[in-house]
C-alpha cells in the first residue's frame, strides 16, 4: 500500500512537470498575404531562433512548439519586402501577414560569408550577389558571362585554342579561388578549367561572392575569395522555356535553348526543379588566318533539385546535374584533329550531384547539417602542333597525341550549429563540424610521355563564433585544421571579421584570414599550353612545399534608400602575402617542347582597393 501511494505520487509529479512542459510552448498559425493574394514560399521565423515555416500555395503556414512570450517575427519572401513584428504568443495565435512587393534589395539573406543565414548587413564578412534577375537582364547564358558583371572580379580567358576560363579575385589567380556549388567545393581543378563555362546560367538562383581570404571555413586554399552558385529553388509552379540567339561580327551564329520547369505540392512540403540547356557555337575567326580566336563549342545541360520537408524542423535536398561538351580549336578544319596543323580538341562528360539534411531542435537554437557532394569528369582530349619532318610526321601518326582524363570528387561532412545561451550581448551562434574531401585524377598523353596519377585526400574540422555583442558591433571569429595527403604536418587557419553599422545605411568591415595551398599537381597552370613551336609541359618539383597565404581587408560599405529609389558605393582595400609562393621555373626544351617545373619562391604580396558605385531607380 506504501509503495502504490509512491508510485501515484511519482506519476503525478510527472504529468505536473508534462503539463509544464507543454504549457511552455504554443502554435503560431496564419496566412501570408500581398495585395489580398496569399504568397507561397514565405519564410515565417522567430527572430534568434532558428525555427520556422514555410507557407504553401495559397499562403497559410503553421509554426509549432514556439516558445510562448514576446518575440519578433520576420516573414520574407524573395521578391517582397522583409516584415518585422513585434507579437505575443499564448498556446495558440492566428495571424494575417502582408508583404510589400520590394523595389530594390539591399538586404538580402545571405549564407556564404559565416555558413549560416544572415543579412547582408548582419554579415560581418561582405557579400555581393549577383541575382536571377540581373543574369537574366544581361543575357547572361553561362557562369563566367554572370560575372564579368560584378565589380572586383575579372573573368580571364586564357589559351587562345580552347579558351579555358579563370575567375581572378583581389589580383590573384584561378587557383586561389574556391568556386562551390551550393555552398559544397566539388568542382576540383580538373573540372574548374572549363567550368564556369559549362554551367548555364539558367539553373541558377543568384551567385553569392565573398572576396578575399576571410572564408577560409570553405577551405584553406580559399585565398581570393569565394562564389557560391545557389540552383533554382523551386518555390511554385511554373515552365519557362527560352531561345536566345547571338551573333559575333555577322559570322558566329550561336543558338541558345533553355528551358526550366517546376512542380511544388499544395502543402509545399515537397518540390523538385528541373532545367535543360543546348548551345551550338561554331568556329570565329577576327584576323581570317584560317584559325579560330573562339573555339567552336557544344555544350548540353540537364538536371534537377529535390526537396523534400518531413516536418517543419526537418529538410532533405538532393540535386543532381549532367554536362556534356564538345569544344574544338585551331585550324578550322573538319579532318581528324591529329591531321589539321594545330589543334585543341576537349570532350567532357561531367556528373555534379549533392544531398543535404537538416533538422532543428531544442525549440530551435540547435540545427544539425549533414551533406554529400561528388562529381565525377570523364575526357578525352588532343593537344598537338603537325610536324614538319618526315621522321617527325611518321611518328606522329604512329602515335597521335591524344590523351585520357579522369576525375572523381568526393566530400562528406556534419555541421552542427548551437546558440550559446546566457552568452554577453544580444546573441552567439557558435558553428563546428568536419569535412572530408577526396580528388582522385588520372590525366595522361602517351605520345607526350606526360602523365598525371595523385589522389588527395584532406580531412577538415573547422569552429566559428559568431557574436552579436550589439546592434551596431558584431564579431565573427573561427579557425579551421587541415589535414592533407601531402602536408607532413597538419595546419591551422584563423579568420577574424569585425562589423560596426552607423544606423542602417553604412556597415565598416576588417577582416583578416590565413590559408594555404597543397602541392597538389593540377590547376589552371597545369595546361598544356602551345610555345616556342612546340608543347609546353609542367612538371612537379621533388622539394615542392605548401604554399601559406596571410589576407587583410577593410571595407566601407553605404546604401541610401528611397521608396523609388536607391544608391550607394562599396570602397574596399585588400593586402595578401603569400609565403612559398609557386612559380614556373623554366628548364630548357626536349622533343617535344617547353619544359617547366613548379617550385617555390621566396614569397609574393598583392594590394589594391575596389571602388564600386550603384544607383537603381
Amino acid at each position: 500500500m506504501k509503495f502504490s501511494g509512491i508510485k501515484y505520487l511519482l506519476l503525478f509529479k510527472l504529468a505536473l512537470i508534462t503539463s509544464r512542459l507543454s504549457a511552455q510552448t504554443g502554435v503560431l498559425s496564419g496566412r501570408v498575404l500581398c495585395a489580398g493574394s496569399g504568397v507561397a514560399m514565405a519564410t515565417v521565423k522567430l527572430q534568434d531562433l532558428p525555427i520556422g515555416a514555410i507557407s504553401d500555395d495559397s499562403g497559410h503556414f503553421v509554426l509549432r512548439e514556439a516558445p510562448i512570450g514576446n518575440h519578433i517575427l520576420l516573414v520574407s519572401c524573395l521578391g517582397y519586402e522583409t516584415l518585422e513584428q513585434e507579437i505575443r504568443l499564448d498556446t495558440a495565435l492566428f495571424l494575417e501577414l502582408t508583404l510589400r512587393e520590394a523595389q530594390v534589395q539591399i538586404d538580402q539573406v545571405v549564407v556564404t560569408g559565416t555558413r549560416t543565414f544572415k543579412r547582408r548587413t548582419d554579415s560581418p564578412v561582405i557579400v555581393q550577389i549577383i541575382g536571377r534577375s540581373t543574369l537574366e537582364g544581361v543575357q547572361a547564358c553561362t557562369v563566367a558571362e554572370g560575372l564579368k558583371f560584378q565589380p572586383g572580379l575579372r573573368v580571364e580567358t586564357d589559351c587562345q585554342t580552347c579558351n579555358y576560363t579563370q575567375l581572378r579575385m583581389n589580383g590573384l589567380a584561378g587557383g586561389y579561388s574556391q568556386i562551390l556549388v551550393n555552398g559544397r567545393p566539388i568542382l576540383s581543378p580538373l573540372t574548374g578549367l572549363y567550368g564556369l563555362e559549362q554551367i548555364p546560367a539558367n539553373i541558377l538562383e543568384r551567385i553569392e561572392i565573398v572576396r578575399g581570404g576571410g572564408s577560409a571555413l570553405y577551405g584553406a586554399g580559399a585565398i581570393g575569395g569565394t562564389v557560391n552558385l545557389i540552383t533554382r529553388i523551386p518555390s511554385k509552379n511554373s515552365f519557362d522555356l527560352t531561345y536566345t540567339h547571338q551573333n559575333i561580327q555577322g559570322i558566329a551564329h550561336e543558338p541558345i535553348l533553355s528551358g526550366n520547369a517546376a512542380l511544388r505540392s499544395k502543402s509545399g512540403k515537397i518540390a523538385a526543379a528541373v532545367f535543360l540547356n543546348a548551345r551550338n557555337r561554331p568556329w570565329y575567326d577576327h584576323n581570317e588566318d584560317g584559325f579560330s580566336e573562339l573555339p567552336m563549342l557544344r555544350n548540353r545541360a540537364a538536371g534537377a533539385n529535390f526537396y523534400f520537408l518531413p516536418t517543419n524542423q526537418q529538410k532533405l535536398e538532393i540535386s543532381l546535374t549532367r554536362l556534356d561538351e564538345y569544344r574544338h580549336g585551331g585550324e578550322m578544319t573538319r579532318i581528324a584533329p591529329h591531321l589539321s596543323q594545330q589543334a585543341e580538341e576537349r570532350n567532357h562528360r561531367v556528373w555534379l550531384g549533392s544531398a543535404d539534411y537538416q533538422i532543428n531542435f531544442n525549440e530551435g537554437r540547435s540545427a544539425l547539417i549533414a551533406y554529400l557532394g561528388m562529381q565525377r569528369t570523364d575526357r578525352t582530349h588532343y593537344t598537338g602542333i603537325f610536324p614538319d619532318s618526315a621522321e617527325a610526321i611518321q611518328a606522329h601518326l604512329s602515335l597521335p597525341p591524344y590523351g585520357t582524363s579522369g576525375n572523381t570528387t568526393l566530400q562528406g561532412g556534419l555541421q552542427f550549429n548551437q546558440e550559446l545561451p546566457g552568452f554577453p550581448g544580444l546573441r552567439n551562434v557558435l558553428t563546428v563540424g568536419s569535412e572530408y574531401i577526396y580528388d582522385d585524377v588520372l590525366d595522361q598523353i602517351p605520345a607526350y610521355q606526360f602523365r598525371v596519377d595523385q589522389t588527395t585526400r584532406n580531412l577538415g574540422i573547422f569552429a566559428q563564433s559568431d557574436w552579436a555583442i550589439s546592434k551596431s558591433l558584431h564579431l565573427l571569429s573561427g579557425i579551421r585544421l587541415d589535414r592533407h595527403n601531402l602536408l607532413d604536418r597538419s595546419l591551422f587557419s584563423p579568420r577574424l571579421s569585425l562589423l560596426y553599422k552607423m544606423k542602417n545605411q553604412t556597415q565598416f568591415r576588417l577582416s583578416y584570414g590565413a590559408g594555404f595551398r597543397a602541392p597538389q599537381a593540377f590547376d589552371a597552370d597545369m595546361h598544356l599550353a602551345f610555345a616556342g613551336g612546340g608543347v609546353s609541359r609542367i612538371s612537379l618539383s621533388p622539394q615542392l612545399r605548401e604554399e601559406r597565404s596571410r589576407s587583410w581587408s577593410a571595407s566601407i560599405n553605404h546604401d541610401y534608400a528611397t521608396e523609388k529609389w536607391v544608391a550607394g558605393f562599396t570602397l574596399e582595400g585588400f593586402y595578401t602575402r603569400l609565403n612559398d609562393a609557386f612559380f614556373l621555373d623554366p628548364i630548357g626544351t626536349d622533343a617535344f617542347g617547353e619544359r617547366f617545373v613548379k617550385s617555390n619562391g621566396d614569397g609574393s604580396r598583392v594590394q589594391g582597393a575596389t571602388l564600386e558605385m550603384r544607383a537603381n531607380y
